[in-house]
């Protein structure tokens, strides 16, 4: 199992365990504070992720601004990833398509979800990770497949 999701564990249930968790995943990877996520679920083949609406993801038409919402499906895709390879594997972001559906005029929760969990052997592979973000009325503002390398870890 993956450190991350191994602190996750820990954190999650605790009071303030979800904001400490969110915080240090900020802390890590800085630019995902541009739109201050909280990781609400994390687990093997799933995560969401949340994001509040504020002037800092603002376009100028003040709506959520397309860009930003590619960021929070980032996360919501890292956090699933952090969850789902094991410890032995290391991934990274290779590619990533992205669909803008509607308007994202509210805060917006990101899930990233993979329904079949791959074989981790000794080759790399290419997995790609659908994420779709949806605004406060449960109706999708962004769709993306987000493709991550995944490589056993040298040795």
């Amino acid at each position: 199992m993956a450190q991350t999701l191994t602190i996750w564990r820990k954190l999650a249930g605790k009071p303030g365990g979800r904001r400490l968790f969110s915080a240090a995943v900020m802390a890590r990877a800085p630019y995902f504070a541009t739109v201050l996520p909280s990781v609400r679920v994390m687990e093997p083949g799933r995560a969401e992720v949340t994001a509040p609406k504020w002037f800092g993801v603002h376009n100028h038409i003040g709506t959520f601004h397309a860009i930003a919402t590619c960021n929070l499906a980032e996360v919501a895709m890292g956090m699933l990833a952090e969850a789902t390879v094991p410890a032995t594997h290391r991934w990274l972001p290779k590619g990533m398509t992205v669909r803008y559906v509607a308007k994202a005029e509210s805060s917006l929760r990101a899930v990233a979800r993979v329904d079949e969990l791959p074989e981790f052997g000794q080759d790399g592979f290419e997995l790609p990770v659908p994420v779709t973000v949806f605004g406060d009325d449960d109706k999708p503002v962004t769709e993306a497949v987000i493709t991550i390398w995944v490589t056993p870890k040298k040795r």
